[in-house]
């Protein structure tokens, strides 16, 4: 099961990531586990300095910017 964390204040770009994780996911037919990071101090805890951030299985791999579906498809590939 891929766990997936989006961190971020919740702002449209935050909410637009998460959808389009979900979606990905969905779209791969993984399981997968989506939770939405709000505090800052869990953010930090990620050396994450700009949001939104995608964390997949622990591993931050994406900072400062909403990807596409095609481009979270590649990384939970």
């Amino acid at each position: 099961m891929k766990q997936i964390k989006i961190l971020g204040s919740g702002c449209a770009k935050c909410k637009r990531l998460a959808e389009y994780a979900e979606l990905a996911a969905k779209e791969l037919g993984q399981p997968y586990e989506l939770a939405k990071i709000t505090d800052i101090t869990q953010i930090m805890g990620f050396s994450v300095m700009s949001t939104p951030a995608l964390v997949i299985d622990g591993q931050v791999k994406s900072v400062g910017k909403s990807l596409s579906v095609a481009e979270i498809k590649v990384l939970l590939a």
